[in-house]
């Protein structure tokens, strides 16, 4: 009869497991005792290697069976174990034995297990090489997934096999080749994750649709800090379709993890910082906009309030007075043409000005407007710009620049003179407005609407602002815009 094989698939995706857990497979002698020293579990390896069967073993005490022939110092190191939460590792020389041996101790839920292996047994070579066929036919199920931290599961008894050292070597737990309980992995899970992976788990195992178990959560290593982790693992069903055991590889992602965490918090943080400015620029637009209405309505009454009612007050007298009454009707045609002419000064100021007639000439007029208002001398160059290569909605953000910063000088500078250079370097356009009025400083001037308006607008551009000013030495405002000529 030819033997069985190690598993096989179904049919329908699912792997139905024929062999024997790995325990019973490895060379490493195992056992399991309780903390009366009872023992639970003893492994083929074990009766060879101390030649004791299982059936003669489990179920009895540990030290009563090995009475005056296991070296105190196993009894010494195995009862701290006991005591003390951390895998320990030793070498020993059991004289009774005739060997020295490898052993690996872990205590978790009031259970020790043990591993070991002697240096001096010999190997039977023909059962030895039927055990690696075994060992590799059951890590073809592993072919698939990153042999960090290769594992088996047994779902029946909750219990895994870390193998190979993968755990030592990633998380610094000193177990190789050795069971630990399914208790003790999940108490390692971190407090954030433990509910969503075990509900998740459980939810696959109870379903059975799945031959294939994947997720990512965060471990505890053995000095306490946490590890990101990839888990794969195929899922292992026997013949009546249920869930039996797992054999996958654990990898630790936390490089990789740490880096997309960082940049997750960049982005977050270049967000609060957008909507941050965007707020600063809605609440200078609204600010903006609401001292200008202020304004005008301070125009109006005012100023133009009081020129129409000295224009009224002019026709009423040209009324009742023939004599001067040509003076009277003059005076008042004086006063509503000032007042015509102030109003089509406001409303150049707050209607978007038509670039039709070019950026420059544009510039040229708003300057005419204010020097005849205001007692200030504005000198306008540029050089290396050709208009046409400016699509308006450009011209018309530098002419917003200018004619808002023109403003402030009028407000807060107290100057006489002021400069304007518009000028093109390689792919930027450079704006340069420097007055020498009272200057401020520059932490408080950060905080003003007008310079706030002003980066607003370069900002639509990705362009740069800078300020340089002190009290008492001017001020100047340099504004670089990218270009790439018209679209």
């Amino acid at each position: 009869m030819a033997a069985k094989p190690l598993s096989a698939t179904n049919g329908v995706g699912k792997t139905n497991y024929l062999g024997k857990p790995i325990t019973e497979i490895i060379t490493n002698g195992f056992f399991t005792v309780d903390q009366h020293w009872t023992v639970i579990y003893w492994n083929k390896a074990a009766e060879t290697l101390l030649g004791v069967p299982a059936v003669d073993i489990i179920g009895k005490n540990l030290w009563e069976e090995f009475a005056g022939a296991i070296p105190v110092d196993f009894y010494t190191i195995y009862h701290n174990a006991f005591i003390q939460d951390i895998p320990r590792h030793f070498e020993e020389y059991w004289g009774k034995m005739g060997a020295w041996f490898d052993v690996i101790t872990y205590h978790c839920d009031d259970t020790l297990s043990v591993s070991f292996r002697s240096r001096n047994h010999p190997a039977h070579s023909g059962r030895l090489q039927q055990q690696f066929k075994m060992l590799n036919e059951l890590y073809q199920f592993v072919t698939e997934v990153t042999n960090d931290c290769l594992w088996e599961w047994d779902l029946h008894t909750k219990e895994l096999f870390w193998i190979d050292g993968g755990h030592k070597r990633v998380f610094g737990y000193q177990i190789v080749n050795a069971l630990i309980p399914q208790s003790f992995w999940e108490n390692h899970l971190h407090p954030n994750d433990k509910v969503r992976i075990l509900n998740r788990l459980n939810k696959i195992l109870s379903e059975g649709s799945d031959s294939i178990w994947e997720d990512e959560y965060r471990f505890q290593r053995a000095d306490g800090s946490y590890a990101y982790v990839h888990d794969r693992a195929h899922i292992i069903y026997d013949v009546d379709e249920v869930a039996c055991r797992m054999i996958g590889a654990t990898q630790d992602i936390t490089v990789r993890k740490s880096a997309e965490i960082k940049l997750l918090e960049s982005e977050k943080k270049l967000a609060r910082e957008r909507l941050t400015r965007q707020k600063e620029m809605t609440h200078a637009v609204l600010v903006a906009q609401e001292n200008e209405r202020s304004e005008i309505g301070k125009e109006l009454h005012d100023n133009l309030n009081q020129i129409l009612g000295a224009a009224k007050l002019y026709i009423e007298m040209a009324k009742t007075d023939e004599e001067n009454r040509e003076m009277c009707l003059e005076k008042s045609s004086g006063f509503i043409v000032n007042v015509i002419e102030e109003i089509r000064r406001i409303s150049k100021t707050l209607s978007t000005p038509g670039m039709n007639m070019g950026l420059f000439d544009s510039i040229k007029i708003l300057l005419d407007d204010l020097i005849m208002i205001h007692k200030i001398k504005i000198e306008f160059k540029e050089a290396g710009i050709n208009e046409e290569d400016l699509d308006e909605r450009l011209q018309l953000t530098i002419f917003r620049i200018i004619q808002e910063q023109l403003n402030n000088i009028l407000k807060h500078a107290k100057a006489t003179c002021a400069t304007i250079n518009l000028t093109k370097h390689r792919n930027k356009i450079i704006l340069h407005i420097s007055d020498n009025g009272n200057g401020c400083d520059i932490l408080e001037a950060e905080k003003g609407i007008g310079i706030i308006n002003i980066k607003s607008r370069a900002e639509l551009y990705h362009g740069r602002v800078t300020v340089v000013s002190k009290p008492g030495e001017g001020y100047s405002l340099k504004v670089v815009l990218p270009f790439s000529g018209r679209t």
